[in-house]
């Protein structure tokens, strides 16, 4: 009977110590982000082209390769810009070449589809949209890529008889589509505005 006695206790406390601790996995924390208030200011300067971009972006000169081009075709790229987003580690990378044939044209437009699609791999989704209005002569195609891949958004933008350029967005962090979301839908938005507002010079 004392053994007994002496027993329940020791459950009772067993019971009691395990109660107090909940070893159920937590989600992942990420730290809340401040974003700045939508502005626009017109990039205008010694190119062939023009538009819209966000006052918290910074446009510079790219002075280093393009992720997903060779150096033997850096060597004919015109124009090579950056669209930073410092508050959230992200660039833009564009690049701007003149077509000077439909052989040009042709190895532009496919050298576009084949830097999108070598994300397959990571990617669980690439989705394609037409670009076209004809009263500025802009026509191209604006990669979606859903998943953990390093870019999440691609397009090019052409005239389709002398202008081409191409824009890629990459992130300088893992490629976590769960922790980024949030940051891309906004950055998004910023380059839909400048692809409505782009136009050639001289058009």
């Amino acid at each position: 009977m004392k053994k007994i006695a002496l027993f329940i206790p020791a459950l009772l406390l067993l019971a009691a110590c395990h109660s107090n601790h909940d070893y159920t996995p937590k989600p992942r924390g990420y730290y809340r982000i401040i974003f700045p208030q939508k502005e626009y200011q017109p990039f205008n300067g010694p190119y062939p082209f023009t538009f819209i971009y966000p006052k918290y972006a910074v446009i510079e000169k790219d002075t280093n390769s393009i992720p997903g081009k060779s150096d033997k075709k850096l060597i004919n790229m015109k124009y090579l810009l950056n669209m930073q987003f410092p508050q959230f580690n992200g660039t833009l990378h564009l690049s701007y070449e003149s077509i000077t044939s439909k052989k040009v044209f042709d190895e532009l437009t496919e050298d576009a589809r084949n830097f999108a699609f070598k994300h397959t791999v990571k990617a669980t989704s690439i989705d394609q949209g037409i670009i076209h209005n004809a009263d500025r002569k802009i026509y191209g195609i604006y990669y979606t890529i859903d998943g953990n891949a390093a870019s999440s958004v691609q397009f090019y933008l052409t005239d389709s008889t002398k202008n081409y350029i191409r824009g890629a967005l990459y992130f300088n962090t893992p490629p976590r589509l769960d922790s980024i979301q949030p940051v891309l839908k906004f950055v998004k938005k910023d380059i839909d505005t400048m692809i409505k507002t782009f136009r050639w010079k001289g058009e």
